[in-house]
């Protein structure tokens, strides 16, 4: 989006949607492989965030944050 001053044209953002289905299908394939649960992996992702806010830590680099 920075590329673009945060204009999205239409057919780029139907690009997007294509790339985006995609990766959504990896991670549901890898998770599935691995045993988990998309719905409790974004559970954990929200918190981990949730978090990270919280401590003013939501930029920067690693997990140990």
């Amino acid at each position: 989006f920075r590329d673009y001053e945060g204009v999205i044209s239409k057919d780029y953002k139907q690009a997007l949607k294509y790339e985006l289905g995609d990766v959504l299908w990896y991670v549901a394939m890898l998770a599935k492989d691995l045993g988990f649960k998309l719905d409790d992996l974004a559970q954990m992702n929200l918190k981990k965030l949730s978090s990270r806010v919280k401590r003013s830590k939501i930029a920067g680099d690693g997990d140990n944050r």
